[in-house]
């Protein structure tokens, strides 16, 4: 399971198994307490009766963290799963009674205890199988889970990937496609099957376990420019472990996390540790450097004023959508497919600020574009409207963007998500700046866009912001960002 999943887990099972004590323990004591069986207790007691609840939730935290008794959570079945939850209680119970033998709380009600127990494995039980159910089925979905790329030699290759599905889905992975280091070509017999495998080549094409196996090394990181993934796991033993060096340094340009399945020295700018990868020893080699703990907070600021966002943007429709529909014939809002972090495709949302034959006529345009490189930039766009013109100096026609920062396809802050077109041409020095997820704004917009002519310096700000990346500067560029838009300073 990836980092983020990882620590995403221990914090919401940390919570249910709290909430969890305190509901049994409530329900306990009112079982016990009401009714004719009442018993008035004395106020030190009633102290003491509470503070065995207190007890019970310092235990966990402390077994929570400490013991790490969630590491297989996901992989686990549910009989498992029950042992595990009676296991904790239980060890839980015989603590709390040193701590209550050594603080002599005598006066205490042991049928309180009792239906305690039994409610809270029950309870515990529960609560977690429904985590567990709705937690595999979010990390494993499309759009959350991690894809991978395998590396392997070809007679590692079906133990590779069976081995890595067996448990990929319930940890939040998705091998998309593989490929044999090995140079050799195949070898089939009569019906058509791999000797080492015995995968059934009809088509002469190479499947294991719905995985597409491709052929050799060559050029790999370039294969894979255009395609969406997420991480890149190695299993090569027997290949001399130089010749797989410019492979690593290849996807680190990328911005892509590589797992190798041997001790590996550390290589380029990218961090490295060693950690497990399902049942695989492995260094990892990543430019990420931040923490699961700030990208949720990022996060969690996206969804609070995306929220605001969309509805100041419906109040903003009402004025400008007669203006566009008068100005000129087509949509009030404009979409179009953009790059997403590491390659995903999503549709981005824009008040129409062209006219509708726009993409048509940029053919025409491209002798006149202003900017070097892979961005096109024109000042005085016959294809702006006057109503667009005016939208886009305010930066109005970027409000319905956020819609995608809602539904997570991008952040306030972060790199401009590319075209389709311009992502079909990029390198991997240039992809690298897709290795966050883009924003409504970043350092590009604040630096005076309209005032950047090379598309390399657009580049070079985007991976400064990955590399610097923290809270304080997201809340520094979006400070920036109402200033230069107040000011309509390099909007164009």
């Amino acid at each position: 399971m990836s980092n983020n999943n990882k620590t995403l887990q221990t914090y919401i099972l940390w919570l249910i198994d709290m909430m969890c004590i305190i509901v049994s323990y409530v329900i306990a004591t009112f079982i016990r307490f009401s009714g004719e069986k009442r018993i008035e207790l004395l106020d030190e007691d009633k102290m003491a009766h509470y503070m065995v609840c207190i007890v019970f939730l310092l235990f966990c935290v402390v077994y929570n963290f400490f013991a790490d008794w969630n590491r297989d959570f996901c992989i686990r079945g549910f009989a498992k799963e029950f042992l595990s939850v009676v296991r904790f209680i239980g060890v839980m119970i015989i603590a709390s009674v040193f701590v209550v033998f050594l603080f002599k709380w005598n006066n205490l009600s042991r049928l309180v205890w009792f239906y305690f127990v039994l409610l809270d494995v029950l309870l515990t039980y529960f609560a977690r199988i429904a985590f567990k159910v709705f937690f595999r089925k979010a990390i494993s979905s499309d759009s959350n889970a991690v894809r991978v790329v395998v590396v392997a030699e070809r007679n590692l290759m079906e133990s590779t990937i069976k081995k890595l599905t067996s448990n990929a889905e319930f940890l939040g992975y998705k091998i998309v496609r593989a490929y044999a280091a090995d140079t050799e070509p195949e070898s089939t017999d009569a019906d058509g099957l791999h000797a080492q495998g015995g995968n059934r080549q009809t088509t002469g094409e190479w499947y294991i376990d719905g995985v597409h196996i491709h052929e050799g090394i060559e050029n790999l990181t370039a294969r894979l420019l255009t395609d969406p993934f997420d991480e890149v796991f190695i299993n090569t033993p027997n290949i001399p472990q130089n010749n797989i060096q410019d492979i690593i340094l290849g996807f680190e340009e990328m911005g892509i996390t590589t797992r190798y399945s041997l001790g590996l020295p550390g290589v380029g700018k990218a961090t490295t540790q060693f950690e497990d990868f399902m049942d695989y020893s492995v260094i990892t080699y990543s430019m990420n450097r931040t923490s699961y703990k700030r990208l949720f907070i990022k996060r969690s600021f996206d969804i609070v004023f995306g929220f605001i966002g969309v509805l100041v943007t419906g109040i903003i429709t009402l004025f400008l959508a007669p203006a566009i529909k008068l100005d000129s014939p087509g949509p009030v809002f404009f979409s179009q497919t953009r790059i997403g972090k590491n390659g995903r495709r999503f549709k981005i949302y824009k008040f129409r600020s062209m006219y509708i034959d726009a993409e048509e006529r940029k053919k025409e345009l491209e002798s006149q574009n202003e900017m070097k490189g892979l961005m096109f930039k024109m000042e005085n766009d016959p294809r702006i409207t006057k109503v667009g013109a005016f939208i886009r100096k305010t930066s109005l026609d970027e409000f319905p963007q956020f819609l995608n920062i809602l539904k997570g396809d991008m952040s306030l802050v972060g790199t401009r998500p590319p075209t389709v077109e311009e992502f079909r041409r990029y390198n991997g020095y240039y992809r690298r700046r897709l290795s966050m997820t883009p924003g409504l704004t970043g350092l590009w917009q604040i630096s005076g866009r309209s005032d950047i002519e090379d598309f390399d310096e657009v580049v070079k700000l985007d991976l400064k912001y990955i590399d610097n990346w923290s809270l304080t500067e997201d809340f520094m560029i979006i400070a920036k960002t109402f200033y230069v838009v107040f000011f309509g300073k390099g909007a164009k």
